[in-house]
């Protein structure tokens, strides 16, 4: 007898998704949002968006420029971030700075960033093993001549949130190995206005949202500013897209029940949701 196969397809019937019936809340800026939302969907899942940050233009660019001006002198350029990687080129096109000075300097980004960076200068020197700035620094310190070397860090400013320590944490590693280490502002990371958002902190208030998916440490701090007090979600179960994520929301007081094994994508991230509730159909 021919079994029916039971991956997911479009022709699925959502009751038997994985997180059918399910509302998860995406905290990820807008640009990221879509992305989670669109696999959160295929697993059967009903996206409610509450982007807690954005990350918008600088206000004022002159250390980026004066960067680029001078972007020949970097032996690396580090990505650590997809928002990085188009401010930076987008500043470059604004000043009229051909693509072509960065292919002297060794470029790295993460995951899937570097589809990204191809796409803006056609060539991607590292992509770390592990999708983390703790990554990052393993795959540098196993190049023999990287003592002295000139690194170049495109980081997001943050206004009006406590800064994560990804970035900060990132540069003292690079200094140990004894890298030259430039941080640059590229854009800003700010948190939102909570009063456009009194439907959606209802919804938690009153534990219609299962699930709240971090996906960065900045969305935590900026969530934690928006409710009145950990009964307001205590009800909803917290996943968080990789481990340093779910370290930074232990630290601020959150009971973290998913964590993203594969935090290279979001894809991984809306598996590793799925899979923390038993599928209905096979509870029968």
């Amino acid at each position: 007898m021919h079994t029916p196969s039971t991956e997911i397809t479009p022709l699925t019937p959502s009751r038997k998704l994985p997180l059918y019936g399910k509302r998860i809340l995406v905290t990820a800026p807008r640009n990221y949002a879509f992305r989670l939302s669109e696999q959160i969907i295929k697993q059967g899942g009903l996206p409610v968006l509450m982007p807690t940050i954005e990350t918008c233009y600088l206000s004022n660019y002159t250390k980026l420029d004066t960067a680029l001006e001078r972007i020949d002198e970097f032996d690396w350029i580090v990505f650590t971030s997809r928002n990085g990687i188009t401010a930076f080129f987008q500043r470059m096109n604004d000043l009229n700075i051909p693509v072509s000075v960065v292919k002297k300097c060794h470029l790295c980004a993460l995951g899937e960033d570097a589809e990204s960076l191809s796409s803006f200068c056609g060539k991607v020197d590292l992509i770390p093993t592990e999708s983390s700035p703790a990554g990052i620094v393993a795959e540098l310190a196993k190049l023999p001549p990287i003592h002295d070397k000139k690194v170049l860090i495109p980081a997001p400013e943050v206004v009006g949130l406590p800064e994560p320590d990804v970035v900060p944490n990132l540069i003292t590693d690079l200094q140990k190995l004894g890298m030259k280490v430039t941080r640059v502002p590229t854009y800003i990371t700010q948190g939102l206005n909570k009063n456009i958002y009194s439907i959606e902190l209802n919804l938690i208030r009153q534990a219609m949202i299962n699930v709240i998916a971090f996906s960065s440490t900045a969305e935590v701090e900026s969530f934690l500013t928006m409710v009145n007090s950990q009964s307001d979600y205590e009800r909803c179960i917290i996943a968080c897209f990789g481990p340093y994520t779910t370290a930074n929301a232990q630290k601020l007081g959150m009971n973290v029940s998913i964590v993203s094994k594969d935090y290279s994508s979001f894809e991984g991230f809306a598996e590793a949701i799925a899979e923390f509730f038993p599928l209905a159909s096979s509870s029968h």
